[in-house]
């Protein structure tokens, strides 16, 4: 049985983040999706459009020195426009760590994702790490 177009974009999407392909990201997202991150640390919000969502990846990057990983744990489908993608996310940033699961629910509208709604399992921890 073959993968689910919608889960094959999620998991083209969260390929490309883990190799930091802004390229291929950018051919995914919509050109004014927004992604909302939880929490009250310095990247957290809706970043609204694919420049600030591509910053706000670059900048993911640079606070944690290139030591930030996501494993995917799995994807799951409506058929009906919206993905979840469910991974563990880990990186170290000032000399702390972060060790977490979460997952980013996709809206999909034809073949590009027009809204990202990120979700973790510790808000607080990952607060305390961003901040």
């Amino acid at each position: 049985m073959a993968e689910h177009p919608h889960a094959t974009l999620v998991r083209k999407g969260f390929e490309a983040f883990s190799r930091g392909d802004l390229d291929t990201l950018r051919e995914l997202i919509a050109r004014d999706a927004t992604h909302h991150v939880p929490g009250s640390h310095p990247l957290s919000g809706d970043f609204k459009g694919q420049d600030a969502i591509m910053d706000m990846y670059r900048r993911l990057g640079e606070e944690t020195a290139g030591s930030m990983r996501l494993e995917m744990l799995g994807i799951a489908v409506d058929g009906r426009g919206h993905a979840v993608g469910m991974c563990r996310f880990t990186a170290e940033r000032q000399g702390r760590k972060l060790d977490d699961t979460g997952c980013i629910v996709f809206r999909i509208v034809g073949d590009k994702v027009t809204d990202l709604d990120e979700c973790v399992e510790d808000i607080e921890k990952n607060d305390e790490f961003w901040s």
